[in-house]
Order: C-alpha cells, then structure tokens, then sequence
C-alpha cells in the first residue's frame, strides 16, 4: 500500500536507531586473557561457594577455575579484583516477554493493538539491555504477544553484535486454541488481530512447523485459560510429538489443575505459573520429568497495579494459591527453574523472583541454582552455560556480599560477563 514501509523496512529502522546512540559497552571479548579475583566463586553446582577461587577468561570462553594458589595467571593478563564479591554464572530468566513492557506504564490490549511493530521492537532492544545489565545474561523469551517474529530478529541482532543483550531462546508466536485467548470482547463479526497464533486439531501439526521454520527454539502452548483446559491430551500430544521430532521442547502455560494435568500427562517440558496445581498434579510432573516455572513476581506485580500493597496488605488471593502450589512442588520434588514472565512489571526487575522463590521455602543456594545450572539444564544449554568450568562460555556475573546467605546481594551488581565481553565492570 503506497505510503506504508513494508514490516521488515520497520524492524531495520528500529534497530539503526538503536544502532545510531553512542554505546560504550565493547561488543568483542578482549584480545589477551582476563583473571577474575573475587572473594568467592559460586560455581552453580555446588551449595556452598568456593573461597579464594579465581577464573580465567579468554576468547569469550572459561579456561580455568579454581583456587588462586592453582590455577597459573597467564602472562600479560588484566587481572579484575573484585573484594568481598561473589562471582557466579551468568542468570537465566526462562519465562520473558522482551516485546512487552509494565503494564502499569500501557495495558496488554493496548501494546497488542496500539502500539506500532517498530515502537515495539525499539522498545525491546532497551529492554534486552536492561536485563543483562542486571545481571541476566540469558532469557528464553515465551512469546511476542502479537509482534509476530520479531523476537527472532533481535536474537540475529544479538548475535551479530548489532545491540547488546542476553543469548536468547525464543518461541516467536505461542499456540492457542481458536477464541480462547485476546484480544477479546469484540463483536462475534470482527476479525481481531490476536497475541498469539490460534490453531485446532491437525492443524496443530502445519502451525507448530511453520513456527520452527520461522526461527522457534521452543514452542509455547497454551494449556488452559481462566475457564480450564483449552486443548484436549490429544491436541497436546500432537503439539509435543510434532515439536520434538524438530528438536523442540514445549513449553506450556497453564494455571489450572485440569491444564496441568493435561499438559504434563502429554510430556511438555515446562509448565508455567501453575497456582491451580494440586499435590496430584505436582508428583505427576515430578515422576515425568516435567519442570516448573513459577512466575511468582508477575502476581506480585499484577496485585500492586491493581493497588493491593503486597508486604502490607494481607497477601492477594492469587499470590497466597501460588504459595501453597509452590510448596506442593518442592515437596514434591519438582525442578523448579527461574522464570519471572518479566515483561508484564518492569524490565530490569527479574532479581525479584530469586527473592520470592526463597521468601515462599527455597534455600538461597537453590534459587541461585534454578537460575543458574538448573535452567541451563533444563533448556538444554548446560554444555554451554550455567556453571562455571573450564570449557563453558564466559557468562559471569559478580555481586557484592554472597547471595548464598543474603539472595538480595543478586542485586548489587558489580560486574556483568556475557561470552567474555565486559559490559559492567567496577
């Protein structure tokens, strides 16, 4: 149509702006060796850190770690000293929504319907930023909410050094039941746009392919809605079998019992929030190997946009069900990996879930392990990610204080590491 840039003439000028604005953040690893010297080195897999350790970086790669007394400095290297610090992997927020923002700030509807895909991927590019400066240095990112496959694009910006950001796994569109999702409301006549990608039945099959084709690391279903379970075992296990013979996971969303059910019993391998979940149902995805993603800090945030004063008031219903769920789970024994459903409340913010997860009965230790080697784990990262040994990338990140007594010392950044490149130093 005259006057209109096509879709892809939009998402290049949203990135050259970006590009445009001064950055001082290097965006290729150091030539020589870097040595990190904290006070401590919590390696992700061990429960208790690592006194005296020291890391070697060099070629965007972890060469070595260990005590300082072991392990050779190589000649000529920049040695960063990090007193009283605690270094520890790069974090990984698996449930993002890099394409949204707060919505206090604009409501759901409004970003699905309002707001241009360009503003939107211009708008993300900050949000990838704010959220590896915080310390995240990886997002699986659940669905563009109606931008189509422009999470696909800023991967590829990512990783070509374009901007700077977290690695990111992405799902692009998310699958849902035909009517069952939003934007809704609207006369049964008009054709809404939708924030997700509606499919039934065999078609199932052609959506979750076309999706792979399109650049999907993982495919994201939703299992339930507010009403119950949209799709039946049936449709799940067409959705898990298709996705998996392309070397794709599936993530679910469901909140009810019944969509828990449904989607643990058809073997995805994540459920996400989960408040509805009942002991049953918690043992089923523990006996499956399915994991669990709480996104306790959306309900947090959900509850203060809507005035609730949470820490003041008495808890918010939906927050006191996701408590009693979340206990069922580790009771259960069901990976729990870090997942905030950041996007919804500010970007920037996903400390706040390694927070809660300890506030509602996780040891430090253990949350700093589902955002650490348990997330890398389960999202099939581990030979990459997750801890610190030799081999591995080097994602790092430093805080003051040890956040394996005091998990609020995730927030006191002092050094930021993604694939041996420093973007936050003291």
């Amino acid at each position: 149509m005259p006057g209109r840039l096509p879709i892809a003439a939009c998402l290049t000028l949203a990135l050259a702006l970006v590009v445009a604005a001064p950055s001082h953040a290097q965006q290729t690893p150091p030539a020589g060796p870097v040595v990190l010297r904290p006070a401590r080195v919590f390696d992700g897999v061990a429960s208790e850190p690592h006194p005296g350790w020291v890391v070697v970086v060099q070629g965007g790669a972890i060469v070595a770690a260990g005590p300082a007394a072991e392990v050779k400095v190589p000649e000529g290297a920049r040695v960063v000293d990090l007193p009283d610090a605690t270094l520890l992997p790069g974090l990984v927020d698996a449930h993002t929504h890099i394409l949204l923002h707060a919505y206090d700030e604009a409501s759901w509807e409004d970003q699905v319907l309002k707001e241009p895909l360009a503003l939107r991927v211009a708008r993300a590019t900050n949000h990838l930023k704010l959220n590896l400066m915080s310390g995240f240095t990886t997002l699986r990112d659940l669905g563009t909410e109606g931008a189509g496959y422009a999470d696909v694009g800023l991967k590829q910006a990512i990783e070509q050094g374009i901007i700077p950001g977290p690695r990111l796994v992405v799902a692009t569109r998310a699958i849902v039941a035909t009517r069952t999702y939003a934007p809704s409301g609207f006369a049964p006549e008009l054709e809404i746009p939708q924030g997700a990608e509606e499919a039934d039945g065999d078609s199932l099959r052609r959506v979750v392919r076309d999706q792979v084709g399109r650049g999907a690391d993982v495919i994201k279903v939703y299992a339930d809605n507010a009403r119950g379970p949209t799709f039946s075992i049936e449709e799940l296990k067409l959705i898990v079998e298709t996705a998996r013979s392309a070397g794709r996971p599936v993530s679910a969303h469901a909140t009810t019992r019944g969509g828990m059910f449904r989607a643990a019993t058809a073997g995805v391998s994540t459920i996400e929030h989960g408040e509805g979940g009942d002991a049953e149902v918690f043992r089923l995805m523990a006996s499956r190997g399915v994991a669990f993603c709480p996104t306790l800090t959306v309900l947090e945030a959900l509850a203060r946009f809507r005035g609730d004063r949470p820490g003041v008031d008495p808890e918010p219903a939906r927050l006191k069900q996701a408590r009693a769920a979340f206990k069922l789970a580790l009771d259960a024994g069901v990976t729990i990996v870090n997942g905030s459903d950041i996007g919804a409340f500010k970007h920037g913010e996903g400390a706040r879930e390694l927070e809660l997860m300890v506030d509602f009965g996780m040891t430090p230790p253990a949350a700093l392990k589902a955002a650490t080697s348990v997330a890398a784990k389960v999202l099939g990262l581990d030979d990459k990610i997750g801890a610190i040994r030799p081999g591995l990338r080097a994602d790092l990140v430093a805080v003051a204080g040890d956040p394996t007594k005091q998990i609020g010392a995730v927030r006191k950044l002092q050094l930021v590491m993604k694939d041996g490149v420093l973007y936050r130093e003291p």
